[in-house]
């Protein structure tokens, strides 16, 4: 083993890992399951796509805030708690959720399930400069990228297998497990941690930090800004299409049965995730071949890759053929997406104060979030009215977001 693979595979690092990948199975499976549970009782792709909506609001709102506590509190100890606490939400879902309203009860537990994550996530992000040494920043995201894509793969798997066997309580108290393993482990993580003083109150050590990061991203790395919109817009477009329209074309556009559609709708969460998890492993190793200056590529790749997808609903071919095609055309949307995500996160990372990083890396991920909403809404109003012709809907989908990559590549080549 070199002496770089050492620095990167610490216990500490080992542990994070781990963590991760038992976490967000759990998360996985969850954010499969409960909007699909919401769209088989109401039937209503809008109401989907408007519950998901909302349920991005604290991703949003927390992001900023869970970065500035990621600097200012010892980064295990965020991860532990909310590991706990999730599992505690979803105990009480687990109990509640045939007696309750359905659907404000799932707005509720959404909005907390993505709360939870704004404030996990930068924690998470702002612990990799610290457990990894500056030349291996590329390997340690691709890794933490790969977990995501990892858990993200084997999560709907088995949650569309077990949901659409033995009902929604089995995959809750497999969430819940997972979330009460991922936290007793990550007790006995060492993250690095010096305490930053401050004389003020929280909202007002808030309100510094924050505008302290948005000064940086405006005077000394306007690049960060541009990466921001860019990022913005593609979740508006691309994510956003992605998240709400496949569940409603596999479950009620394709006439498959309804078991089939749930482990069907499942098996398209897993190969998403797969191509994640293939675009996590190619940076790993090509990470060096990956330059910020040429990622506009890897949009344009991905934008493209819509045109089959359209051109499959167009020429109304067999259900199963336009779902293989789906398949692979998502496959690959999500190995260039990843390859981009991580040479983009090593450049915030690299050119970003050790003392911003939390608070950097949150508000990119909050700004770069905020517009999916607005898609996801979009889009479950065009697939409820345009059912019929959704190739439509994938064909401006697929030429928006190659504008935006094009306008976009002029910036990347001048960092």
């Amino acid at each position: 083993m070199n002496t770089s693979t050492q620095k990167l595979w610490t216990k500490d690092f080992f542990l994070v890992v781990i963590g991760q990948i038992i976490s967000l199975f759990g998360n996985g499976i969850l954010r499969f399951v409960l909007p699909l549970y919401l769209l088989d009782k109401t039937g209503s792709a809008f109401l989907y796509g408007l519950v998901s909506a909302c349920s991005f609001i604290p991703l949003i709102l927390l992001s900023p805030v869970g970065g500035i506590v990621a600097d200012r509190v010892n980064k295990r100890n965020i991860i532990v708690a909310l590991d706990f606490s999730t599992a505690a939400i979803m105990a009480f879902y687990m109990i509640t959720y045939k007696t309750l309203p359905l659907i404000p009860l799932m707005i509720l537990i959404l909005i907390l399930l993505y709360g939870i994550s704004g404030a996990y996530q930068p924690a998470v992000q702002a612990s990799i400069p610290v457990l990894a040494s500056t030349e291996n920043l590329i390997p340690a995201n691709s890794m933490i990228n790969l977990v995501s894509s990892l858990s993200g793969l084997l999560g709907p798997a088995l949650g569309g297998i077990c949901y659409s066997l033995w009902g929604l309580n089995s995959v809750l108290a497999i969430s819940i497990l997972c979330f009460l393993i991922s936290a007793v482990m990550e007790i006995f993580i060492h993250i690095p941690f010096s305490k930053i003083p401050s004389g003020e109150g929280i909202l007002k050590t808030v309100q510094t930090d924050f505008k302290e990061s948005l000064l940086f991203i405006r005077k000394d790395n306007p690049a960060i800004g541009s990466f921001m919109i860019l990022l913005a817009l593609f979740n508006m477009v691309l994510s956003a299409l992605l998240i709400i329209g496949l569940p409603v074309i596999v479950t009620q556009i394709m006439s498959f049965s309804d078991i089939m559609s749930k482990q069907l709708t499942g098996y398209m969460q897993a190969v998403m995730a797969l191509g994640g998890l293939a675009g996590g492993i190619l940076c790993g190793l090509l990470g060096r071949f990956f330059s910020i200056n040429k990622c506009h590529r890897l949009l344009m790749g991905a934008s493209l890759l819509l045109l089959p997808i359209a051109l499959a609903f167009a020429l109304r071919l067999p259900d199963m053929l336009s779902y293989i095609i789906i398949a692979l055309c998502c496959f690959l949307i999500m190995v260039l997406s990843t390859l981009f995500s991580v040479v983009a996160m090593s450049y915030i990372q690299q050119s970003t104060p050790s003392h911003l990083i939390g608070k950097i890396i949150a508000t990119c991920m909050a700004f770069a979030t905020c517009a999916q909403p607005v898609g996801q809404v979009i889009y479950g109003f065009l697939f409820e009215h345009f059912s019929g012709s959704v190739w439509i809907v994938f064909l401006a989908a697929a030429l928006v977001s190659l504008l935006i990559a094009t306008k976009s590549s002029k910036m990347m080549r001048t960092l």
